[in-house]
Formats: C-alpha cells, sequence, structure tokens
C-alpha cells in the first residue's frame, strides 16, 4: 500500500459537508458557511495526481490507511471524481497520516497576482 500511496497529491476542498440519505447508502451536500461545528461536519479531500479508475484505488487504500488508525471515513464520488471525507475534528489526525504515508497535502493560499 505504502508504494501506491507516494507521489500522491491530495487537496482539501474548499467547502464543508454533512451526510445526507441518498437512494443507496448515503451522500454528502456542502454546509451553509453558519452551520460549521456540528457533529456532522465533514471535510473532503480529492486527489490531484491520479485519475479515472487508478484515482479510485489510490483513494480506497488511503481509506484503509486511514482505518487503521480507526479514522472514520468514506470514499464518495463527487463531481465524478473520487473523495475522501472525514469528520472535521479528524481533520489533523489525517493529514499527518497521509504526510507519514508520503502524501502530500496540496495547501491553497491568497497571493498577489502580478501580470
Amino acid at each position: 500500500m505504502l508504494n501506491t500511496l507516494q507521489h500522491s497529491v491530495v487537496h482539501r476542498l474548499p467547502a464543508s459537508y454533512r451526510r445526507c440519505g441518498g437512494p443507496v447508502g448515503f451522500t454528502v451536500e456542502p454546509q451553509a458557511a453558519n452551520v460549521l461545528n456540528s457533529d456532522d461536519d465533514l471535510i473532503g479531500l480529492r486527489l490531484l495526481s491520479h485519475n479515472g479508475d487508478s484515482a479510485w484505488e489510490i483513494m480506497q487504500n488511503i481509506k484503509l490507511a486511514l482505518a487503521d488508525m480507526q479514522l472514520e471515513c468514506s470514499v464518495l464520488e463527487l463531481e465524478g471524481e473520487p473523495c475522501l471525507f472525514v469528520h472535521r475534528q479528524d481533520e489533523c489526525t489525517t493529514t499527518c497520516r497521509l504526510k507519514n504515508f508520503g502524501v502530500g497535502i496540496a495547501e491553497t493560499f491568497a497571493g498577489e497576482r502580478r501580470d
């Protein structure tokens, strides 16, 4: 599993999410900014480094790596791509675990654009 996670890069989706019932199992939907810190507040991670079937495989391996630490997470399709959803309170533990496996965490930053 370690070899498949090295050189993978994920980034945190900008919205917060919550679980909602779907036709099979559950889905997620974005939350309003003023509803944060509820018990079902989730963050999403999207894979930047892989596409297609390999992205699904990598996300399942990430899920397994987190399960070893008993972190509850789900891999769901969002906008046609696999995304990993974890509870907001587990975000730091999740990113630390992923970094230990060699997964890069892309950070968004606001910089002054110069043309």
